[in-house]
């Protein structure tokens, strides 16, 4: 008989609901994962907040959660890796529970130098900021600007490009007090937004050039930017909309400089192509992760029974790196 655990509801009210539910079992292609710990994401609050039937949400209730790490309990038929007692990180919905049922192609081992609280912070961050960077055809030596970057995501992009040999690294924040932040990450060059032009600042610093890559966390009019401040024949890449999805550019800026302008959102639709960008993401990058060369910046630790906690800082955006869930 299928045993029962603890998982985390959405739809009810502003906070997460602790409910229990069956332990799922895999089916083909699918194994199941003892949950030690597990982070959150900013769709987490948007997506409380759209289902929250208290402020006019839809009522429709959810197992919350995207990003986990634990060890493998149960694998479904045609899945030899991972195994039985593997350690693994990993993302798919539903993955605030003590159990997680998750595609096969959708985890990657855990390095033994790391505890789940950490590798729990890591799989979102290292998925997406290295599929954007094959997105945008990175290559080692080239220079990279990466917006929003003291965002949890974006710091994991500025170790990630710095891990793979960019030859420089120039991030942006709001505000001043986060320059010595994004410098331990690794920036060779910080750009203050409040304070400076984003664009003349990057050209300033390029010799006039302007950036080979430009990574953008933030949308609006900061993606706009992005165009003048990419060289001729560079690459910009929008990965997420933290200001707003609403954007009007200098076409001539785009079509002089011949830019090649792309948008990912690595969901779940698309399951293999899903398993293709973590698989590579955990080739290039696990040796770095092992060495302590990329690692999330962990902003709190709580427990599922202060999950509430959890959601308040998450929607507070205050948070200076990701906030993480241990699980009983």
């Amino acid at each position: 008989m299928t045993g029962m655990m603890t998982a985390l509801f959405g739809g009810v009210g502003p906070d997460w609901t602790a409910r229990q539910v069956p332990v799922p079992e895999p089916g083909t292609g699918q194994i199941v994962v003892r949950a030690h710990a597990v982070a959150l994401n900013n769709a987490d609050a948007s997506m409380l907040a759209a289902a929250d039937p208290t402020s006019g949400g839809t009522g429709t209730q959810y197992q919350a959660g995207y990003e986990f790490a634990g060890e493998v309990t149960a694998v479904g038929d045609g899945v030899t890796i991972p195994a039985i007692g593997d350690r693994v990180m990993g993302t798919t919905p539903g993955s605030f529970a003590q159990y997680v049922l998750a595609d096969h192609r959708h985890v990657l081992p855990v390095p033994d130098e790391l505890g789940y609280d950490i590798a729990c912070a890591l799989p979102t961050g290292l998925l997406t900021e290295h599929g954007a960077l094959m997105t945008g055809g990175f290559r080692s030596g080239q220079s990279v600007l990466i917006t929003g970057a003291t965002s949890s995501i974006g710091l994991i992009g500025v170790q990630i490009v710095k891990a793979l040999g960019a030859g420089q690294v120039i991030a942006t924040t709001r505000s001043a007090a986060k320059h010595d932040l994004l410098e331990r990450a690794g920036a060779d060059t910080v750009v203050v937004t409040g304070e400076q032009d984003l664009v003349q600042a990057v050209l300033d610093t390029t010799g006039g050039d302007g950036v080979d890559l430009a990574l953008d966390h933030v949308g609006g009019s900061t993606f706009a930017a992005c165009l003048p401040a990419t060289r001729v024949d560079g690459a910009v890449v929008n990965i997420g909309r933290l200001d707003t999805a609403e954007s009007t550019v200098d076409l001539d800026a785009l079509s002089y400089r011949h830019l090649r302008v792309a948008g990912v959102s690595f969901g779940f639709t698309r399951p293999a192509e899903l398993g293709a960008v973590i698989a590579a993401a955990g080739e290039q990058l696990l040796p770095a992760v092992t060495d302590g060369r990329v690692r999330p910046l962990i902003d709190t630790t709580l427990t599922f029974d202060t999950a509430d906690k959890a959601a308040e800082r998450l929607r507070s955006d205050q948070a200076h790196g990701k906030i993480v869930l241990t699980v009983p």
